[in-house]
Order: structure tokens, then C-alpha cells, then sequence
């Protein structure tokens, strides 16, 4: 009988494997294109393909490999399927399993979740983001710099929202308190805001002091109270799928009758049941893009969904103005912070520009009514 050999293919057969997948995306290795991939160690090709999206950012993390234009790369992998026809790596699937037999959202986590992003320090965002502090998408239409996008955005939200003096507003994950203080500088209300970050609470506080603004560390599932007004940027992907149903039950339980509530999040184009494994391990643990579907599932018998609006490529433009700051500061950041960290930021930020340069990521804002009689008249 004749043996079979269990040896695992050489070095130059992962190499050939890798660039047979990449092919399709017109990515090459070693290329002269301004997105191909520079291999400076050979390590590199196993890595990927054993450990799929994990091995690609920690290669590149270990500077195994560089790219001249991160966010053309994952704009070109994305828009080729390459997400889909790649093997899915043993890590990815236990994700998916740990995300259907585990809640990793839930109220012990959140906590910690959450930390191991915002807590990272003040300043880096400071010098990330507008002057604002948001870090949400920006809206472009009219803008042509970060802070005039933001401060669009924010004022885009409040007009879905239809204010009116003396109502209350519950803002659900105020971050640094952009949105809260907006409100109240230029509607005649009051705010309670909620976060679970403790730095980004400090620092809301300062910002927001003199104002009606009530910033309170809870998490949302703790929320009590009547509310004109609900709304929520940039929150819900923190929420995870096991959550979506409590979550609406909260803002139905929470929103007066005939009231409104606008959800900000980024959204993808299918109903998946765990994140990218290399955003969750180093950006945004166990955090997870909803689909449209999951959302309307979990509103049904809650709410009316008056109005959807998908502005998903001014994300792409906000991402850039984020990597452009973030290095421009880089020397006066650097101290807190090490090479290693320098190269998972930029790779973050950039993979995600091209998620949504490729389409395959979409930024949604829903405006849900409860109980009401009146036609929501949707801006356009």
C-alpha cells in the first residue's frame, strides 16, 4: 500500500496558494502597485493562511509585510469576494460557535469591552478626532472639513429627531458628550446621556459642565425613566445580537407614546453572528456589525421605522481625516504608545476605510416612531 505523506506544503507552495486566492482582487505580492503587498518576512504566507484575518493584522502588526495604500488593498480584496472565497480559519469559526452559546455582551462584559478601546486615552482621540470629540461618521454632503462633517452630522440627527422645548432626551453611549452638548446648546431641553466608559465620562463632564446635561455611567439595560426623545450614535455595535431584542425593549419601555428614537450604526450587508476576529481581538472586543434584518427583527411589535437613510461613504472620507490626524499628531503621541501600537492603528483605520470604499460596510441611520399618529416627514 503505497504511504501517504501528512508533510505540510513548503514554503514556496503557501506562497503560490496565497497568491492564486488573491489573484481574483488583482492584488499582487511583491507588485509595483500602490496596494500591493511588500513580504519582508516568508513567515508571512503561512500565517495568513492558518489564521486568516487574525494572521493578516498581526503580520502586519510584526511588520512582516507593508502596503503602500492599506486602505486600496482591503478596498480591492473586499470588492473582489475575497472575504467570501478565502477558507475560513479555525479561529473564525470559534468565534462564531463562542457567539451562539455565549452572550459576550452581557452586562459583565460590557464594562470591559468598552474599556479596552475608549480607556486608551483622551488625548489620542483629541488629536484623532474633530473638535467636537465624535467618533462617528462625519456627514459630507456639504462639509469640507472633519468639523464641518460633525457638526453636520449632529445637526442632521437633530432635525430627524423634531425637538421641541422642554422635552427630555436619553442619549444612549454619549461618548464624549458631542451629541448631548449639541442639544443642549441649541434646543431648549434637557439630556441624560449614559456611558460605561469611565474616561470618556471624565471628560464629558468637563466638557459639558454649565449645561442641562445629566452624564451618568450605566449601561443601557439599567435605564429607567420616560424619554421625548431617544437616540444613539455609534453604540449598537457594542450591543451584540443576543442584545438587539433587550435593547429595543429598553427604548420601547423608555419612550413616551408618539415619541422618537433615531439608532446610528454601522451596518453590513448580511445577518453575520461574530465580527472580524482581528477587529475584535485588538479594536472593539466582541463587537458586532448588525444587518438590517437583525434590526428590523428586533423591533417588530415595538415600533414603526419611519425613516432609513445609508450614508456609508462618508465613513470611508471620515476614516481618512481620522488616519490623516492620527499620524500628523503621532510625535506628540508616541510617548504613551509604541511602534507596534502605531501599526495596529493605522491598519484599523485603514482596512476599515476600505471596507467601506469596497461597499461591504454600510453606515445607517433608522428614525423609529412608537405609538404615533402623526406622519414622520423624513428629511431628504
Amino acid at each position: 500500500m503505497k504511504s501517504i505523506s501528512l508533510a505540510p506544503p513548503s514554503g514556496s507552495q503557501y506562497e503560490q496558494k496565497l497568491k492564486s486566492l488573491l489573484d481574483k482582487s488583482g492584488v499582487n505580492i511583491n507588485g509595483t502597485a500602490s496596494f500591493d503587498v511588500q513580504v519582508h518576512n516568508p513567515a508571512f504566507f503561512h500565517k495568513v493562511l492558518a489564521e486568516g484575518s487574525v494572521g493578516l493584522g498581526e503580520s502586519y502588526m510584526n511588520g512582516w509585510w507593508d502596503c503602500k495604500q492599506l486602505d486600496e488593498l482591503f478596498a480591492k480584496l473586499l470588492a473582489s469576494g475575497l472575504d467570501k472565497a478565502a477558507r475560513l480559519d479555525w479561529g473564525t469559526q470559534l468565534i462564531g460557535l463562542e457567539a451562539k452559546l455565549t452572550n459576550l455582551q452581557n452586562i459583565n462584559f460590557a464594562g470591559k469591552n468598552a474599556a479596552h478601546h475608549y480607556n486608551l486615552g483622551n488625548e489620542l482621540f483629541a488629536k484623532m478626532l474633530d473638535k467636537r470629540m465624535t467618533y462617528t461618521c462625519g456627514y459630507w454632503k456639504n462639509a469640507k472639513t472633519l468639523d464641518e462633517a460633525q457638526e453636520a452630522k449632529l445637526d442632521l440627527t437633530c432635525k430627524k429627531l423634531y425637538l421641541e422645548p422642554g422635552m427630555h432626551i436619553l442619549d444612549i453611549g454619549c461618548g464624549w458628550g458631542s451629541l448631548s452638548k449639541f442639544i443642549a446648546e441649541n434646543y431648549d431641553v434637557k439630556v441624560t446621556a449614559i456611558n460605561v466608559s469611565d474616561e470618556q465620562l471624565a471628560l464629558a463632564r468637563e466638557r459639558c459642565k454649565g449645561l442641562p446635561i445629566n452624564l451618568i455611567k450605566q449601561d443601557y439595560r439599567n435605564v429607567e425613566g420616560e424619554y421625548d426623545r431617544i437616540v444613539s450614535l455609534g453604540m449598537f455595535e457594542h450591543v451584540g445580537l443576543k442584545n438587539y431584542r433587550t435593547y429595543f425593549e429598553v427604548v420601547h419601555r423608555c419612550l413616551k407614546n408618539g415619541g422618537l428614537s433615531l439608532l446610528h450604526t454601522i451596518g453590513g450587508n448580511i445577518s453575520d453572528k461574530h465580527s472580524d476576529p482581528w477587529i475584535s481581538k485588538y479594536i472593539f472586543p466582541n463587537c458586532l456589525i448588525p444587518s438590517l434584518a437583525q434590526i428590523a427583527k428586533a423591533t417588530e411589535e415595538f415600533f414603526v421605522i419611519e425613516d432609513l437613510h445609508n450614508f456609508g461613504p462618508d465613513y470611508d472620507k471620515t476614516l481618512m481625516e481620522w488616519h490623516k490626524n492620527f499620524n500628523l499628531n503621532w510625535q506628540e503621541l508616541k510617548s504613551a504608545y509604541d511602534e507596534k501600537f502605531f501599526r495596529m492603528w493605522n491598519y484599523y483605520l485603514l482596512s476599515c476605510a476600505g471596507s467601506f470604499r469596497s461597499r461591504h460596510t454600510q453606515l445607517w441611520q433608522l428614525v423609529f416612531s412608537k405609538n404615533s399618529t402623526v406622519i414622520y416627514q423624513a428629511l431628504r
